[in-house]
């Protein structure tokens, strides 16, 4: 039995922000109902696992995921295979991408097919149940990618308008000045042997000569 899906819906990110949502799986694959656990296996491969319950049927399908196709910020597609309650399940889910704007469409399409005792069992209770689960993650992605990507706030900028702060510089007073006159050395105060004297080049043996 092969169920297919389609729609459309509009949000306000930019394609490349919904194809970074849609391409990882860690942001996905918890959005598929009932979602129970999920392990990677590498960046395009992993498993998940969901609960099954169609009428007195219940248990869990394991399925083995990959990102079939990922063409930044135009397409990203699922597909997937796997068992549930003794039953062969397949899945396949694609989104394109449009620009609209100030905002993206998202196109989405996808089948799911189930072979075996769930499908003989179940009978006509899969359908319907198959398209509200995919309502529900379809509701879930529009719920996702409802409001525009948060800012990045890890180095937030001054304000505008707002003049950057200088380094404090110790004030210079009246009183400060006169401290330090008072504590430099006067001509009658001896200067020790071999020191530098202020505007004088070379050593202490460098005098100048008079004119003859």
């Amino acid at each position: 039995m092969a169920i297919n899906f389609s729609g459309e819906f509009s949000t306000p990110r930019s394609p490349g922000e919904v194809f970074d949502f849609l391409s990882d799986p860690n942001r996905f694959a918890p959005l598929l109902p009932d979602f129970q656990s999920m392990s990677m296996q590498d960046p395009t491969h992993f498993t998940v696992k969901v609960k099954v319950g169609v009428g007195n049927i219940r248990g869990s399908a394991e399925l083995k995921m990959e990102l079939a196709e990922a063409v930044k910020p135009l397409r990203a597609q699922y597909k997937g295979q796997g068992n549930a309650v003794g039953s062969q399940v397949t899945v396949t889910a694609g989104f394109d991408l449009q620009p609209n704007g100030e905002s993206t469409k998202v196109l989405w399409k996808g089948e799911t097919s189930v072979f075996g005792k769930l499908a003989s069992m179940a009978g006509g209770m899969l359908e319907p149940l198959g398209r509200k689960n995919i309502q529900k993650l379809i509701d879930g992605l529009q719920s996702a990618l409802a409001a525009p990507a948060a800012p990045d706030v890890s180095a937030p900028a001054p304000a505008q308008g707002a003049p950057e702060a200088s380094p404090e510089l110790p004030s210079v007073t009246q009183d400060s000045v006169l401290k330090a006159s008072s504590s430099s050395p006067t001509k009658s105060e001896p200067i020790e042997q071999g020191a530098s004297v202020p505007g004088q080049q070379g050593d202490g043996n460098d005098h100048k000569q008079p004119n003859n």
